[in-house]
């Protein structure tokens, strides 16, 4: 029996989803950062530096950003000062190509166009792992948390960033409302992508809560998980450690 999976609120197969997925990413690609300006009226800066903080980043460290996009986290990750080796990877063309061109003058930096659910890295090889607003596009996510702790090494460290559930009823309740009437008013007016972000919106409906994302990197035997909540929850950082 074949397996469904939600894009959105519409259930479709695996290859559909993935497909789907990356035909949002690529209309969207050149006002991509506009928009995320836009839809957290410039928050996102501060918990993209936030993240990075937590990161807790360290001299020579080799890194894997997944799903890099137009490159916001290198960009932050090289105010850090440090010396490291930054490979950043996504499925879709055109975002990469959003952060090649935002990272061009930049070095120890490799691209890579991949899929987090099967990624072509040895294993023990990154010091961190960090993923930022994509682990719910990822069609198989679970796959990816296990491919995570492949590819780090003994000690190596788990970090996403993702739209998470609120803690209050009240800012539940509000944000549901943004979510599914402001994001894409704002998605058609600026994006010409009212699709894209009613996608987005439900995308983040669908994904699993701070508790049930915690237990399923404990599955894939992560230690010291641990969950930070942002905004009361409207995003989280989610971190562990590989043994």
């Amino acid at each position: 029996m074949k397996k469904d999976y939600n894009f959105g609120y519409t259930k479709v197969n695996s290859k559909q989803k993935t497909k789907l997925v990356q035909d949002v990413f690529s209309s969207v690609a050149p006002s991509y950062d506009v928009m995320n300006d836009l839809m957290s009226l410039g928050m996102h800066r501060l918990w993209k530096k936030r993240f990075v903080e937590i990161m807790d980043i360290k001299r020579n460290e080799i890194i894997l950003d997944v799903g890099s996009g137009s490159g916001d986290i290198a960009m932050e990750i090289l105010k850090e000062k440090l010396t490291t080796s930054l490979y950043l990877l996504d499925l879709n063309e055109e975002m990469l190509s959003e952060g090649k061109k935002r990272l061009k003058k930049k070095q120890n930096i490799k691209y890579f166009i991949g899929n987090a659910e099967k990624l072509n890295f040895n294993n023990n090889f990154f010091d961190k792992y960090v993923i930022s607003f994509c682990l719910r596009n990822i069609t198989e996510y679970q796959l990816s948390l296990k491919e995570a702790y492949r590819v780090l090494k003994p000690g190596g460290k788990y970090c996403c960033l993702e739209f998470s559930t609120p803690k209050s009823s009240l800012i539940s309740s509000s944000y549901k409302i943004y979510k599914s009437k402001i994001l894409p008013l704002l998605g058609e007016i600026v994006a010409k992508e009212k699709n894209a972000y009613k996608y987005l919106s439900e995308s983040i409906d669908l994904f699993p809560s701070q508790e049930e994302l915690s237990h399923n990197l404990e599955d894939c035997g992560f230690t010291r998980v641990d969950t930070i909540n942002l905004f009361n929850g409207i995003v989280a950082i989610h971190t562990g450690y590989k043994v």
